[in-house]
């Protein structure tokens, strides 16, 4: 049995009988970081809501932590704390390791591009992640995608902040994850490109994978503007709502 609880923005958490992983703790109260952007949209402190009320007890159950990249909507000063505290063994990218290091974490295991690794069980491969269209992607840094294998579980693909790129298409279609988890809230700053996939290259991946899509990264970060309504509303036109869940924050999903 694997426990899918989406908690907040890209933060989740995979359950299984015997490992608890943490993805992308984004922690921090309400407000506590500036907003995104001024006027492309609505200038909002971030988060703009607040961690659902049984954050707390899935936390305490963590038993290690994978974080994809280093934006602060993504492993922000609280998220930090909690795993410095803890203890929590991080597995990342290997060009984030001494940044993790500097910031005391329990880095246990670094990844490169399409390199596979023993993880928990089973393998961990770190896949390549382009974090936006055109020259902006080269501003945001690099970012890691994981495609896990546990014992007697379905394999995930973790894309984290993407666009389609042949890397991600190698990956549906010759992986074939049965999950695969999607950030689709299509951000953007004031300038530049989107940072994470437009609406039709969300499409495109829905369509290209034969597992089911978990879509997250919306409602929470103010340079989303793509809602899980609005997703809903374009996948059902495009009769591909059956492939994918949209979490609410605080929901789980079994898979058996």
């Amino acid at each position: 049995m694997l426990k899918i609880h989406h908690i907040r923005n890209a933060t989740m958490v995979l359950e299984t009988e015997k490992d608890v992983i943490l993805i992308d703790p984004m922690l921090g109260d309400q407000g506590i970081m500036p907003s995104f952007t001024l006027f492309r949209y609505k200038a909002r402190k971030n988060p703009t809501i607040s961690l659902p009320n049984n954050t707390n007890s899935i936390l305490n159950k963590v038993t290690h932590c994978l974080i994809t990249h280093q934006h602060p909507d993504h492993i922000d000063n609280k998220g930090i704390q909690f795993l410095i505290q803890k203890n929590i063994p991080v597995t990342c990218s290997v060009k984030d390791k001494k940044a993790f290091l500097k910031k005391g974490l329990n880095v246990v295991k670094t990844l490169k591009y399409w390199e596979q690794q023993s993880f928990l069980g089973g393998t961990i491969e770190g896949i390549p992640a382009k974090h936006g269209y055109g020259f902006v992607s080269k501003l945001m840094g690099n970012v890691i995608g994981f495609y896990i294998k546990l014992p007697n579980q379905k394999s995930i693909y973790l894309s984290s902040d993407t666009i389609y790129t042949s890397s991600v298409d190698n990956v549906l279609k010759n992986h074939k994850p049965e999950i695969s988890v999607l950030a689709c809230g299509a951000a953007q700053f004031d300038l530049f490109n989107k940072l994470i996939m437009n609406v039709d290259d969300i499409l495109k991946f829905v369509k290209n994978t034969d597992g089911k899509v978990i879509a997250n990264h919306m409602e929470s970060i103010n340079h989303c503007p793509l809602t899980r309504k609005k997703l809903k509303n374009i996948l059902i036109k495009n009769k591909l709502i059956n492939k994918v869940w949209i979490p609410e924050d605080g929901e789980f999903l079994e898979i058996t």
